[in-house]
């Protein structure tokens, strides 16, 4: 830690008029002096050694880059091979599992697709990197992704974009847009993904695989870099229902860590998978369809796979919740500002219980300082945005929005009462098409386009589960499906129903 150094009365002066404080000469010369008594406990502070989340030391952990050769699909940014233990009935044994690159891995470089923290490596895992190894997996690689975690589209790392494995001609979504390419391609059997507004989600939905985005919650958040801690998910990808419950299983739980979480009910979410299909009831969310970035061949495809659902013994029923239809700009009001605030905070944020990256918050902190103009466009305009929204409303708009988040939680339990999931397309429209040199004005519309079904339940906290449902145009469309807090149990058994009416044998 770098020696504490007393403020002088300039520095004071100049600090406080960020807060509209001006100081007199009096004031300064008295503030300097009492502060210099203040921080005599800091020096103690910085004397002390809090406890640190155990990490099992390895020295032969180790990353390399792979070759384009390797990586046909830019789906990787590392790759590693980091073992648990082998006892034979352990849970993900066997597995192959990957890690989209915002979620630490010690000595394994962490990038979180940004050049900002190209130079950052972590020195602990994650919990869920812990969990995983204790289950038995092998983590085989840090997964490429969106800069900064800021985009649906999938063209925004700055370590190239990654092409959808079902057209290369498009893209394969994003943020977690290297977890969905390496899950479709077989290069992993899971991976470890992030949501904040559809980034699980999104990139199953475009590269046709499975994304669980778990209840607000219930996987702990330690070690990874997030955007909010009102809507920060992480949860897994795979090309199973039945694989995805069982890396949640592996994952769910407090960690004692993370101050998003409070008591956490958990289930044996694979011995709950199976269902009649006759036993499900499915609320077709109406709010969910025809939207203004809707594709009419993708509400067709989702629709006729609903009927099929039907006729394999699901009860379909029309439900509507207007509200629906607000859950983007409530999730827009929430985001913008927090996520300006979580950056003002080091990546990490303030005023919660529980552990904080010291570490991460002294690389991001220096990186952001150094190195902030290469943070991509979608970064600039939130943080510009918010600080604006901040300093000239007072906080007035993300009230409101964290206010009616409560109230579209509500409506969305009212309509969930009467039927196990609501069910809409993921996304409004197929993968977006790949382009050579987008406008800055392009990407910033091309990151945030297919968000109007998905952000909402990261506002609520709602579990929900992509899905695959068919295609339209040769690319693949997503299912939805959404059900109450902490019924993961429920959203996957009837994930797991709805895959099997096409092939009984997943």
């Amino acid at each position: 830690m770098r020696d504490l150094r007393t403020p002088t009365p300039d520095e004071l002066e100049r600090y406080a008029a960020v807060h509209h404080v001006e100081l007199s000469d009096d004031e300064r010369e008295d503030l300097a002096a009492a502060a210099a008594g203040l921080l005599d406990s800091y020096e103690r502070l910085a004397a002390l050694s809090p406890s640190e989340p155990t990490t099992p030391t390895d020295p032969d952990r180790a990353g390399t880059v792979p070759d384009d050769d390797e990586n046909p699909y830019n789906a990787f940014v590392r790759r590693c091979s980091i073992s648990g233990p082998a006892n034979g009935d352990s849970l993900l044994e066997g597995y192959d599992v990957g890690l989209k690159d915002s979620v630490s891995l010690a000595g394994i470089g962490l990038t979180c697709g940004s050049a900002v923290l190209s130079e950052y490596v972590p020195s602990t895992d994650a919990t869920v990197a812990t969990r995983l190894l204790e289950a038995g997996a092998t983590i085989t690689g840090k997964l490429n992704m969106e800069d900064m975690a800021f985009s649906g589209s999938g063209e925004l790392s700055a370590y190239g974009p990654v092409p959808n494995p079902r057209d290369p001609d498009h893209l394969a979504g994003g943020s977690s847009s290297g977890s969905a390419a390496a899950v479709v391609t077989g290069d992993v059997d899971v991976a470890i993904g992030t949501d904040q507004a559809g980034s699980i989600r999104i990139p199953a939905a475009w590269c046709g695989c499975v994304g669980h985005k778990p209840t607000y919650g219930l996987v702990p958040y330690t070690g990874i870099v997030g955007l909010g801690r009102s809507f920060d998910h992480a949860g897994p990808l795979a090309r199973s229902v039945e694989d995805c419950a069982r890396a949640l299983e592996a994952i769910a739980g407090a960690d004692g860590l993370d101050p998003r979480q409070g008591a956490v009910p958990t289930e044996p979410y694979v011995e709950g998978l199976e269902a009649d299909p006759g036993d499900l009831t499915i609320g077709v969310l109406e709010e969910g369809f025809d939207r203004e970035e809707s594709e009419p061949g993708v509400d067709e495809t989702v629709s006729d796979a609903l009927d099929e659902f039907a006729d394999a013994g699901a009860e379909l029923r029309e439900v509507s919740v207007p509200m629906h239809r607000d859950g983007l700009a409530i999730w827009n009001g929430i985001a913008i500002e927090e996520t300006t605030a979580t950056i003002r905070g080091e990546g990490i944020g303030s005023f919660g219980n529980g552990y904080y990256d010291a570490e991460l918050m002294a690389a991001f902190g220096r990186a952001r300082r150094e190195r902030a103009d290469e943070f991509p466009p979608t970064v600039k305009l939130v943080v510009a945005l918010g600080e604006y929204l901040a300093e000239e409303y007072h906080g007035r708009f993300y009230a409101r929005a964290r206010n009616l988040a409560l109230d579209l939680a509500a409506a969305y339990d009212e309509a969930l009462a009467d039927v196990d999931v609501l069910a809409m397309p993921t996304t409004p429209q197929t993968a977006h098409e790949r382009l050579e040199d987008p406008s800055r004005l392009q990407v910033l519309e091309r990151a945030v386009n297919m968000l109007e079904n998905t952000a909402p339940f990261d506002a609520t906290g709602h579990p929900a589960l992509s899905v695959p449902a068919g295609s339209s145009d040769g690319l693949p469309v997503g299912l939805m499906l959404v059900g109450e807090a902490f019924e993961d149990a429920t959203v996957l058994r009837a994930g797991r129903a709805f895959e099997r009416r096409v092939d009984p044998t997943v």
